[in-house]
């Protein structure tokens, strides 16, 4: 299916016509503080399918649902204690909660990959708030790029993916976090089911306990052990270039290009799928990845690389 992609400005007239194409059934791709969404009326079987077919996304991946409030999400999940101290203190942010799906939710069954669970979350990017204060309903958006490639962190991206596959693009500025939001399960013990933009060690202090670890399975989104991935091979923990490589750098490794020159963890984290997509467009043979310290969003960073590494990983030996 083919279609004229619309790039829209996030004014009023914008985002009229993003809603408009949303309750017709098509995709929106829009930004949030995390990366670009590719969104679809959330209660539309036809249009969630339309994602998974843009996407090249397997059917057992689950989406995650947006929502505009705490209200609008406690209408879709069986709400708890727990879900409510992590909402009051995290929310709007980059923290998405799996909770058991209420009895006539009015979620399509493909958003949840046949799982009895939904992931939901409150997004802090004005593009996305708007967009979701206009359409009136809940919005299932899983990252704008094919299956398993790099997460889109500006329109531009977004358009060179999947132009023509989907109806509009609000164009509504960069992502400001640049890493997916950090997932937490709530249907028994509190769960690290994906590390994200919000660190663990935050929400643990949150609610007084440590997280469990995620279990066997798919039972969230980004949980394939294959993705994120740039076209280029990457080499993970290196400390310079080999030939025919492109280097990207962090505190006291120098690259082509650097995710943070000072080592601060949040610039790293916001630089990495951009400074990625930068890399993996030029004729490297493999992008060379310096080592990020493996604490806060080090850990998200770290995640990222290695499912983007996996099944072509090789670990650099200087």
């Amino acid at each position: 299916m083919s279609v004229e992609t619309e790039r829209l400005s996030p004014n009023p007239v914008g985002l009229s016509r993003a809603a408009h194409f949303l309750r017709s059934g098509g995709l929106v791709a829009f930004p949030t503080e995390t990366v670009y969404g590719l969104g679809a009326d959330a209660s539309d079987d036809r249009a969630v399918a339309r994602v998974f077919e843009a996407k090249g996304r397997p059917r057992f991946n689950p989406l995650i649902v947006h929502v505009v409030d705490l209200q609008g999400a406690r209408a879709l999940v069986d709400w708890s204690p727990i879900a409510d101290r992590l909402a009051s203190a995290f929310w709007p942010g980059p923290l998405t909660l799996v909770l058991p799906l209420a009895k006539h939710a009015p979620i399509s069954p493909l958003v949840t990959g046949g799982l009895s669970t939904l992931a939901v979350r409150v997004p802090d990017h004005p593009g996305a708030r708007a967009l979701l204060q206009e359409f009136g309903a809940p919005i299932a958006a899983p990252s704008a790029n094919p299956s398993g490639r790099l997460s889109p962190t500006m329109a531009d991206h977004v358009a060179e993916a999947l132009a023509g596959q989907i109806e509009a693009i609000l164009d509504a500025g960069d992502c400001t976090l640049g890493l997916e939001s950090t997932i937490v399960g709530l249907s028994d013990t509190p769960r690290l089911l994906r590390p994200g933009g919000l660190p663990s060690e935050v929400i643990e202090r949150a609610i007084g306990a440590p997280l469990a670890g995620a279990g066997d399975g798919i039972n969230a989104p980004g949980q394939l052990s294959s993705h994120y991935a740039p076209r280029s091979r990457l080499r993970l923990n290196a400390t310079a270039s080999r030939q025919g490589e492109k280097m990207l750098g962090f505190g006291a490794v120098d690259g082509d290009l650097t995710l943070s020159s000072n080592g601060d963890l949040v610039e790293a984290a916001a630089q990495l799928f951009r400074h990625l997509h930068t890399l993996d467009a030029s004729d490297a043979a493999a992008i060379a990845v310096a080592p990020v310290p493996e604490k806060g969003l080090g850990r998200a960073i770290n995640d990222r690389l290695r499912r983007a590494a996996s099944e072509r990983h090789e670990e650099a030996t200087n």
